[in-house]
């Protein structure tokens, strides 16, 4: 067996700096021998395997003898790569350098496979386990986010004489239909005319002004929508696209004022696969031109599009709705201004609308990577830990701290927003088991493990290793960026037992990683 150094980098010191536990060297056979249990001192490393063991900075003969033992008692463990997996690897020119892998048994901190288990690399929307389980382990699967209406005038024979306030509270699932049951209970607590402004209040969130094109020049994409402490259908409205009599109509659906549709279209005699990828759409202040070929064998179809600020969104939901309803509404809806909150008889509450519980939240975001709610939900923590306004900074420090009461180390943790929609975020392989090693023990650990999508079956894994024995015995994170290609979760093993796994590619070559992935995850349920 090849033995090689135990190390683990401290805090503030370089990504490549490794310096040994405990401050003197040590072993590991295909990952580190030791793992401290949730709860416990910093300093206080737990024996593998449940037995007697040390602590750092006790006889140095004795941690000599135990990591011995250890490193005899680990012989199913692995440095080196299955073939199967170095094979795909070789094949989609990805050098192993460039990845992380770690495969444990629940409740064995002693890893089955340990493979560049420490680079700190970027996750991609794997990341969004860091989010969803600090969630669930603070707020508990039950917690929700409530959206507040206001009226700042007398109610009286169904006329509001004032103004209707919004008040967001970061509901990240105010979909167009819990919108539609929204305003249809405001409808039925007496509100049919609206005879002032509808406010938008969304100071719930403070950030600055975001570009969504910032992120990869695709700003129309929903999952480049910004958040907003008051979001309504993830900020999207859509295209549609009908046929008729040869010609292709578009239209936005609910029609806006803005942009204009510039239809340049054309009719196309080619299969409807893949007809997304056959529509250019370039979109400024006025305009929104379509450009390509659309299939006439598609008949009708639907784009969603991340069209306009999360106020215009909301202005033109509103309308549609409110008027589907059979309310009345003459004046305008724009967002709280100073002037709003002058000083006055406090506003009335007429309705405060729950958003569905955290369990429910955290499935749509893991099972379908939903990069706007995963935003939210890392602002939330912040608002409910240091006080509203919400800010990135405040997120941050929420989840750390989380991290910290929790005993959980993660030196090369790098947080933007938490949904790893970002060049910059990094973890390693082997912080990310820990961290689903520490949710196996949690009241949660159900709700969590029951977010990830099933192999084969359902939300981002629903296409991946159709026909193959680990249809719906894996649930597994996926992660997708240029150059990154990341996966976690959890595989079923023998007899029962539950494994995890977590795969990070970091590389040019990184797309082509879905075989070595497969590779891993069946190599993880032997």
């Amino acid at each position: 067996m090849k033995l090689t150094a135990l190390t683990s980098r401290s805090p503030g010191r370089p990504k490549n700096d490794l310096a040994p536990l405990g401050g003197g060297s040590g072993f590991r056979a295909g990952g580190s021998l030791t793992s401290r249990s949730p709860g416990r001192p910093k300093n206080d490393l737990a024996p593998l395997g449940g037995g007697s063991g040390f602590r750092a900075g006790g006889s140095l003969t004795r941690r000599w003898a135990c990591l011995a033992l250890l490193a005899l008692a680990s012989a199913e463990a692995h440095a080196e790569l299955p073939a199967t997996v170095a094979l795909a690897l070789r094949q989609a020119g990805i050098p192993d350098s460039h990845v992380g892998i770690v495969v444990r048994e629940i409740g064995n901190p002693l890893p089955r496979l340990a493979h560049g288990e420490h680079r700190s690399l970027n996750p991609a929307s794997v990341m969004k386990l860091v989010t969803t389980l600090a969630a669930l382990d603070t707020l508990g699967p039950a917690h929700t986010f409530k959206t507040r209406i206001y009226a700042d005038g007398p109610l009286a024979d169904g006329v509001l004489s004032g103004n209707l306030i919004l008040q967001g509270g970061g509901d990240p699932a105010l979909t167009l239909e819990r919108f539609w049951l929204m305003l249809r209970e405001l409808r039925e607590r007496g509100v049919r005319d609206i005879r002032g402004d509808v406010l938008l209040d969304d100071h719930y969130y403070q950030l600055d002004p975001i570009d969504p094109a910032a992120f990869d020049q695709a700003p129309l994409r929903p999952y480049n929508a910004p958040p907003s402490a008051l979001l309504v259908n993830f900020n999207t409205l859509n295209l549609r696209l009908s046929m008729s009599e040869g010609s292709i109509t578009p239209r936005i659906d609910p029609p806006t004022s803005t942009p204009a549709l510039v239809n340049q279209l054309q009719n196309s005699d080619a299969p409807c696969n893949g007809w997304r990828a056959k529509i250019e759409r370039q979109a400024d202040s006025d305009n929104l031109v379509l450009t390509g070929a659309y299939p006439a064998a598609c008949g009708d179809q639907s784009i969603p599009l991340n069209l306009l600020s999360p106020e215009a969104t909301l202005a033109a939901l509103f309308g549609t709705v409110w008027r589907e309803l059979g309310g009345l509404h003459g004046g305008q809806v724009r967002s709280v201004s100073g002037e709003d909150r002058a000083p006055g008889a406090a506003p009335a509450l007429l309705l405060e609308f729950d958003s569905p519980p955290l369990a429910q939240l955290v499935r749509d975001i893991n099972k379908f990577s939903n990069n706007v709610m995963a935003k939210m939900l890392y602002l939330n923590l912040g608002a409910q830990r240091f006080e509203a306004p919400a800010t990135w900074n405040k997120g941050d420090r929420a989840v750390r701290a989380w991290l910290e009461e929790r005993g959980l180390e993660i030196p090369e943790l790098v947080l933007e927003n938490g949904s790893g929609l970002s060049r910059i975020e990094r973890i390693s392989a082997w912080s990310l088991a820990d961290l689903l090693a520490y949710a196996a023990a949690r009241p949660a650990y159900f709700e969590f493990a029951a977010s990830l999508p099933a192999v084969g079956l359902e939300g981002t894994q629903k296409t991946r290793m159709n026909g193959s024995a680990m249809v719906g015995a894996a649930w597994l994170k996926t992660g997708s960026l240029n150059r990154v290609r990341s996966l976690a979760g959890y595989v079923l093993g023998p007899n029962g037992s539950r494994r995890i796994l977590v795969m990070l590619i970091n590389h040019a070559n990184a797309a082509a990683g879905a075989k070595a992935q497969a590779a891993l995850t069946e190599w993880a349920a032997q």
